[in-house]
């Protein structure tokens, strides 16, 4: 049984690394936008604490509101076309202070009435703050170095150069989807159904810099995270620069994916087949995991916030699948070739109907795995994340597959 306490620690962990987030961005930068299809920072800094307000205080609780404006102003993003670009100012948002006046007095309002609430009101409180956190930070990637203060930064480990393969997956079952009378998950992962997938052949590891670089080389554009120096290629990392790690996993849209995988005669996998590849294994059964049944740990992959940059696509051994294929939870989301859509069974959550189905509108494709700034709460074998093909912000990768 899950306790006060803990429910509590939960929701607490997740704002202190939220809050430590925004201390990197300095003040002046708060009009700014990381990712010019998406609002300035200070709707980020405000949207969380109003999203915990509605949901528990307003919607669920009935509890009157203090601050109906700001209620509604940072009650919803936006998922933009890439290059429509919104028209507001800064002049059009509060200062930072309001903003933070706002966010302590939601704070101390949930506190008090946080275990009052429905169990999955709870959990949803605490994911949406871990997405955003996730959010936040790439959103912080693309921000000028100047607007942003540097933590202190882990050294990446030595890792051996990857000799790039296929591994076969034989046939078999993937259960997609999980049992929402067992556990919490978004109305997206709802309900599970069992699917046969056919034998398949699945690279190793992710895409690198290095064989993404061969693409460009024979014409394609480059990714939006490399910068070119007369012959020298780099690339922009958190919170720096460095020459263009050639074993690291590449971040690319999902049109430019699509469009490596066709150059070298392969494709994208299916959401089933990843997940064949990722919690399949020789004797039939699924894994909760990749590497197993074992909780997650920093030796299974880079998530959860150990560090800010990817790994090269060979670290992490003891993350591997049972049929030997690498990293398939961390060091950057995996784009699929499966169109985001809904289960058999679909039902909206009713305090937040809009969630899923407002993105079931074959513009947007299924992303699984993690990132290295991925909560581990996500690592469950039903979770799924979705952007449109032509967002090239978030810390996405892939890998390729033959069938």
């Amino acid at each position: 049984m899950v306790t006060s306490s803990a429910r509590q620690e939960a929701l607490h962990q997740a704002r202190v690394q939220m809050d430590s987030l925004f201390s990197l961005i300095r003040p002046e930068f708060f009009y700014e936008r990381g990712v010019p299809e998406r609002h300035r920072l200070v709707f980020y800094l405000g949207h969380v604490e109003a999203f915990d307000w509605n949901q528990i205080c307003r919607w669920t609780l009935g509890k009157p509101s203090f601050h109906p404006s700001f209620d509604e102003l940072f009650e919803a993003g936006i998922d933009p076309q890439n290059g429509m670009l919104p028209q507001d100012q800064p002049s059009d948002w509060p200062s930072v202070d309001e903003v933070r006046q706002y966010n302590d007095q939601v704070r101390d309002e949930v506190d008090q009435v946080f275990d009052d609430v429905p169990s999955h009101i709870r959990h949803m409180a605490i994911e949406h703050r871990w997405m955003h956190v996730e959010t936040t930070a790439y959103i912080l990637h693309r921000l000028s170095q100047g607007s942003k203060a540097a933590p202190r930064l882990l050294l990446p480990p030595v890792s051996p150069s990857p000799v790039h393969q296929m591994i076969e997956i034989p046939e078999g079952l993937a259960t997609l989807g999980g049992d929402s009378q067992a556990t919490f998950g978004w109305d997206n992962e709802f309900e599970k159904g069992e699917v046969s997938v056919p034998e398949f052949s699945i690279s190793k590891y992710m895409v690198t810099n290095g064989q993404y670089l061969e693409f460009v080389k024979d014409g394609a554009s480059s990714p939006s995270l490399w910068i070119r120096r007369g012959e020298t290629w780099w690339l922009r990392t958190m919170f720096g620069e460095c020459a263009l790690p050639l074993d690291w996993p590449v971040y690319v849209s999902q049109r430019e994916a699509q469009a490596y995988a066709t150059w070298a005669g392969l494709t994208l996998p299916t959401e089933a087949q990843f997940h064949r590849a990722a919690y399949g294994t020789w004797i039939g059964k699924e894994e909760e995991y990749p590497w197993g049944s074992e909780p997650p740990r920093a030796m299974h992959g880079n998530f959860g916030f150990t560090r800010w940059d990817p790994l090269p696509v060979t670290a992490n051994p003891a993350g591997d699948s049972d049929f030997g294929v690498a990293q398939l939870l961390g060091n950057g989301w995996e784009w699929t070739s499966t169109v985001f859509s809904p289960f058999e069974g679909f039902t909206p959550y009713p305090t937040y109907p809009g969630y899923s189905a407002n993105f079931f509108d074959q513009d947007h494709y299924v992303v699984k795995g993690a990132g290295p700034q991925t909560a581990t709460c996500f690592l469950r074998r039903s979770f799924r994340n979705w952007f449109r093909p032509s967002y090239p912000y978030a810390h996405t990768g892939f890998r390729c597959v033959q069938n």
